[in-house]
C-alpha cells in the first residue's frame, strides 16, 4: 500500500499574503488542488492523508470532490509545531490503516508541479531501500562562512545536493526514526529525510525535477502562475 501524505499546515508568511500560499487560488483553484489531482490520478497511490488546520479543511474537501476522482482520501491530520511534527502526526494516523512495510510518500501542498513521472520514479527506486530522495545537483560555486561575513572555505559542489519532494519511505522504519527524536530533537529537524539519515536508514537519491519548485516567496508565486497559465 502507498499513502501520500500532503503537508498543508504551514502559514506561508514569507509570501506576504493574507492566507497560506497553498490555499491561494490560481485560475479558480487553490494551489493545493494541483498536487491532489496528480496524486489522486496516479495508479500506484492507494490513499491520501492531508495535514491541515480545521479552518481550511472545508476548502480542501471541495478540491477533493473535484480532483480526487479515485476517492483515495483517508483523512486529515493535525498540524504540529513545526513541519516534522506535522509529518509525525500524519504518520501516526496512517499507521492506523497501513502496515509497517507499506510506503508513505511525503509531499508539500505548495509544490503544484509534481509530475506523474516523479511519483513513478520514486516508487520504483524504493524497492530494496528504506527511502528515496529526489535531488538536484548544485550548479553554483558553494562557499562556507562561519560568521556570515567572510568566506571560511570552498565546498566541493560535486558532493552537495539540494533535496526535493516527494520524499518516500517505508512507513514503519521512518516512523521509528522520527519517534527516536522525541521529545526535543524533532523540533530541530528541517528536512524530512533528516530523521532517516540520523537513524542510519538506507536512503537512495534519484534525479529531481527543476520544474518541481516549492512556492515560498512572492517571486515563486508569480513564476508558478506564469507556468500554470501556459
Amino acid at each position: 500500500m502507498v499513502t501520500a501524505l500532503i503537508l498543508s499546515g504551514g502559514n506561508g508568511t514569507r509570501l506576504g499574503a493574507d492566507i497560506p500560499k497553498q490555499y491561494i487560488k490560481v485560475f479558480d483553484r487553490p494551489v493545493i488542488s494541483y498536487c491532489i489531482e496528480q496524486l489522486s490520478r496516479h495508479e500506484k497511490i492507494d490513499g491520501i492523508q492531508i495535514v491541515a488546520a480545521p479552518q481550511w479543511q472545508e476548502a480542501i474537501l471541495e478540491s477533493l470532490k473535484q480532483y480526487d476522482n479515485a476517492k483515495k482520501f483517508r483523512g486529515f491530520s493535525a498540524p504540529g509545531e513545526n513541519r516534522q511534527l506535522s509529518i509525525y502526526h500524519g504518520l501516526e494516523d496512517i499507521k492506523k490503516y497501513a502496515s509497517d512495510s507499506d510506503i508513505v510518500m511525503i509531499h508539500d501542498a505548495a509544490r503544484p508541479f509534481l509530475s506523474a513521472r516523479m511519483i513513478t520514479d520514486s516508487l520504483n527506486a524504493i524497492q530494496g531501500h528504506d527511502g528515496v530522495l529526489p535531488v538536484l545537483s548544485m550548479t553554483d560555486t558553494i562557499y562556507k562562512s562561519t560568521d556570515g561575513r567572510q568566506i571560511s572555505a570552498l565546498i566541493d559542489r560535486s558532493e552537495i545536493y539540494a533535496g526535493q519532494a516527494p520524499e518516500t519511505f517505508r512507513l514503519g522504519k521512518y516512523y521509528e526514526a522520527n519517534k527516536r527524536l522525541f521529545p526535543d530533537k524533532i523540533r530541530d529537524i528541517h528536512g524530512s529525510t533528516e530523521p532517516a539519515v540520523l537513524a542510519g536508514l538506507d536512503v537512495v537519491m534519484i534525479p529531481g525535477d527543476e520544474r518541481n519548485i516549492k512556492i515560498t516567496t512572492r517571486t515563486d508565486f508569480e513564476h508558478a502562475c506564469e507556468r500554470l497559465r501556459g
